[in-house]
């Protein structure tokens, strides 16, 4: 499992690079096509399928483009199995701080997030 945990790794990696250069495509490659977003504001579930995300994280300026500072991380990964895990993650994109909790599965292709549910402060 060690080879498998590297692996997961990298694929966070990947999802943090991704969000700092603004580059769906490299979401892409971790990102499930059916993954889906959820957020509760004021008592109420959002949801965002990953189309409606890659849209939005299309439409603004990329952190590294406005020359944002960096720093993500992983806080924990927990594995139930080889092919699913969960992943608690920080990043940011000043003045927002992002808390999010990433369900991966194993498949033929790599590890996949296939949801994601996330928390916010503005700071």
């Amino acid at each position: 499992m060690p080879t498998d945990l590297h692996d997961l790794e990298q694929a966070l990696q990947t999802y943090f690079d991704g969000l700092y250069d603004g580059d769906t495509a490299t979401l892409a490659r971790v990102v499930h096509e059916v993954a889906h977003l959820f957020s509760a504001t004021d008592g109420k579930l959002g949801d965002m399928s990953r189309a409606q995300w890659f849209d939005m994280i299309d439409s603004r300026p990329s952190p590294r483009s406005r020359d944002l500072p960096r720093n993500d991380w992983i806080v924990q990964i927990d594995r139930s199995g080889p092919g699913t895990a969960c992943a608690k993650v920080h990043c940011q994109i000043p003045p927002r701080y992002f808390t999010d909790y990433l369900t991966l599965v194993k498949l033929a292709d790599g590890w996949k997030i296939v949801s994601k549910t996330f928390h916010t402060e503005t700071r």
